[in-house]
C-alpha cells in the first residue's frame, strides 16, 4: 500500500528526526577536547578527536534530487571543524543544477495526483448515483444490496478523505505543509486512515457474503448482516484507535503522515494485508465451488444458468477483492516506487467507479426496475394527455390517475386482447 506521505515530506521528516536526535545527543555531550557533535542544518557530525577525519554519507535530502550515492568529509582540527569537502554539498552528492531530475519527479507526482483526482471524482459521481438508485427503489432493498451500499459508502468516504487531505496538505505546493502538526490536521489523517482501512474491510465483507451464500444453503441474512457491519466498520475503528493512541504517546511527529520505516505503520498495514490475503483465499474458494456446482449432475438447468451468471459476475469482481494489491504487498516500499504509485493511487482511484458499474448499473434487477419505472412514467404521461384530450371529464373529476390505470387493467380473463394488455402492463 502506498503511503499517504508525499515523498518530499518523508525526506524532510527524516531530516527533522535526525536534527532532533542530534541536538538531544549534543546536550548530553560532555566532551571537552577535540570537536563536539554538530548539526550543520542538514547532517549530524559526531564528536571527534583532533586530527580525526570523519566521513558521512550524503544527506537524505538529496535522494529527492538525484540517485547518486556519495560521501562528504570534514576534518577535526585544533581550531574546530573544517569546511565540508568536496564542497559544496550539491557537488559532493552529485546534484547538477543544469539537470532537472527533481523537476521531472515533481511533474510525475503531479501527473499521479491529477490521475487519482480524476479517478476519485468519477467514482464519487458514479457511487452517489448508485446509492440514490438503491435507496429509492424499495424492491431493491435486501441484504445483498445493503452490503453493496455500505461498500459504496466506504468508497465515497475514501474519495472525500483523499480530497480533504490534498486540500490541507498539498494545496500550497510548498514543503511547509510537511511540518503541519495542528490537531485538525491529525484528526484529518485519522479519518483518512480509517476510510482506507474500512474500504478494504468492506471488500472483505463482500467476499465473505458471497462465500457464505454459496456454502450455506439456509442462513439468517439479518443475523449475519450485523456481523458484517461489525467487521466492516467496527474492526477498522479498533485498529485506528490503537494506532492513534500509539502515535499520541510514542510518535507524535508532524501531521501523522506515515513514514515507511516506522514500526507503528504495521498497526494499519498488517490488518489490511490480512484482509487482502483472506479475500484472495475466498476468491479461490468461490471459483472452486462455482466450478463444482456447474459440473454437478444434481444441479438443474435453472440453477446451472444462475451459477453461470454468478461465475461471470465473480470473475468481473476480481478488482473488488483487492487482488491487484497482492502484486506489491510484500515488495519493499522502494521497489519500483513509480509503478507502485500508479497502480495503487491512480488505478485504485477508479475502483469505486468499477464497483458502481458492476454492482449497480450492470445489475439485471436494477436495470429491470429502472425500465419498469420509465415505462410506467411514460405510460402515465401518454394516457394522461390522451384522456384529457378525448375525455375532459376524466381529466377534471379529481380521480386519482393510478385508479384509472387499475380500472383499465380490470378486464375479463377470457378476453385475450385484454390479458395481453395486462401482461404488457405488468412489465411497466
Amino acid at each position: 500500500m502506498a503511503s499517504s506521505t508525499h515523498p518530499e515530506c518523508s525526506i524532510m521528516q527524516e531530516i527533522e528526526e535526525e536534527r532532533s536526535q542530534c541536538l538531544a545527543e549534543l546536550i548530553g555531550d560532555n566532551q571537552t577536547s577535540g570537536c563536539r557533535r554538530q548539526w550543520d542544518n542538514i547532517t549530524c557530525w559526531p564528536e571527534a578527536e583532533v586530527g580525526e577525519v570523519v566521513v558521512r554519507p550524503c544527506p537524505k535530502y538529496f535522494r529527492f534530487l538525484t540517485t547518486f550515492l556519495g560521501n562528504v568529509t570534514r576534518n577535526c582540527t585544533s581550531q574546530g571543524w573544517t569546511d565540508v569537502y568536496p564542497a559544496p554539498y550539491a557537488i559532493a552528492c552529485g546534484y547538477d543544477s543544469n539537470s532537472t531530475p527533481g523537476e521531472e519527479q515533481t511533474a510525475f507526482y503531479g501527473t499521479v495526483k491529477t490521475g487519482y483526482t480524476i479517478g476519485h471524482t468519477l467514482s464519487l459521481i458514479a457511487l452517489t448515483a448508485a446509492m440514490i438508485i438503491l435507496c429509492l427503489f424499495r424492491k431493491l432493498h435486501c441484504t445483498r444490496n445493503y452490503i453493496h451500499m455500505h461498500l459504496f459508502m466506504s468508497f465515497i468516504m475514501r474519495a472525500i478523505a483523499v480530497f480533504i487531505k490534498d486540500v490541507i496538505l498539498f494545496e500550497s505546493g510548498e514543503s511547509e505543509h510537511c511540518f503541519v502538526s495542528s490537531v485538525g490536521c491529525k484528526v484529518m489523517m485519522v479519518f483518512f486512515q480509517y476510510c482506507i482501512m474500512a474500504n478494504f474491510f468492506w471488500l472483505l465483507v463482500e467476499g465473505l457474503y458471497l462465500h457464505t451464500l454459496l456454502v450455506i444453503s439456509f442462513f439468517s441474512e439479518r443475523k449475519y448482516f450485523w456481523w458484517y457491519i461489525l467487521i466492516g466498520w467496527g474492526a477498522p475503528s479498533v485498529f485506528i484507535t490503537a494506532w492513534t493512541i500509539v502515535r499520541i504517546y510514542f510518535f507524535d511527529v508532524g501531521c501523522w503522515e506515515e513514514i515507511v520505516e516506522s514500526p507503528f505503520w504495521w498497526i494499519i498495514k498488517a490488518p489490511i494485508l490480512v484482509s487482502i490475503l483472506v479475500n484472495f483465499i475466498l476468491f479461490i474458494c468461490i471459483i472452486r465451488i462455482l466450478v463444482q456446482k456447474l459440473h454437478s449432475p444434481d444441479v438443474g438447468h435453472n440453477e446451472t444458468s444462475q451459477y453461470s451468471r454468478l461465475a461471470k459476475s465473480t470473475l468481473l469482481l476480481i478488482p473488488l477483492f483487492g487482488i491487484h494489491y497482492i502484486m506489491f504487498a510484500f515488495f519493499p516500499d522502494n521497489f519500483k516506487a513509480e509503478v507502485k504509485l500508479v497502480f495503487e493511487l491512480v488505478v485504485g482511484s477508479f475502483q469505486g467507479f468499477v464497483v458502481a458499474v458492476l454492482y449497480c448499473f450492470l445489475n439485471g434487477e436494477v436495470q429491470a426496475e429502472l425500465k419498469r419505472k420509465w415505462r410506467r412514467w411514460h405510460l402515465e404521461r401518454f394516457l394522461g394527455s390522451d384522456m384529457k384530450y378525448h375525455h375532459p371529464s376524466l381529466g377534471s373529476n379529481g380521480t386519482n390517475f393510478s385508479t384509472q390505470i387499475s380500472m383499465l387493467t380490470k378486464c375479463s380473463p377470457k378476453t385475450r386482447r385484454c390479458s395481453g394488455f395486462q401482461a404488457e402492463f405488468s412489465l411497466v
